[in-house]
């Protein structure tokens, strides 16, 4: 092979491998949590092992960054996340936050209020039912999935 050829597959190469590397990463989700929460840390890990880039940041309050983010009193939960303009709150699957994304709908975010038995991060051996809820932009709240 030329040294013309050589780089020219080197560029290809590299180029394809760049682009499978871009499309592994997962979205980038920032989480705010208490320092103390073991439940937080749990449901972080269920994110980074579906592929999610995350950055944990430790409050001692969250409710300051609850209201500002528009979530109702009846939906919160332990931790408020940030990913691609939206709010998760509490337990949500990773699967739900992916459909939630490809969806793009003009919604606040999700939230899995309170902190049901079963749900990622609070695994069980005797799982709850519980509704992922879609948060409208007027704080309304409708069932976007259910576990």
């Amino acid at each position: 092979m030329s040294m013309c050829s050589d780089l020219a597959l080197s560029l290809i190469l590299g180029g394809t491998l760049l682009s499978t590397a871009a499309l592994a990463e997962g979205p980038k989700v920032t989480v705010y949590k208490s320092p103390t929460c073991g439940c937080c840390t749990k449901w972080i890990s269920h994110l980074e092992g579906n592929a999610f880039e995350v950055e944990a940041v430790d409050l001692n309050d969250l409710r300051a960054l609850k209201s500002m983010s528009g979530i109702p009193p009846e939906q919160e939960s332990c931790h408020t996340a940030q990913v691609d303009g939206y709010v998760i709150e509490g337990h949500v699957p990773a699967n739900d936050i992916r459909r939630l994304l490809a969806e793009r709908p003009g919604a606040r975010g999700l939230a899995v209020p309170g902190m049901p038995m079963g749900s990622p991060g609070m695994e069980a051996p005797n799982p709850e039912h519980y509704q992922v809820l879609l948060i409208g932009r007027d704080g309304s709240a409708t069932v976007f999935a259910e576990h």
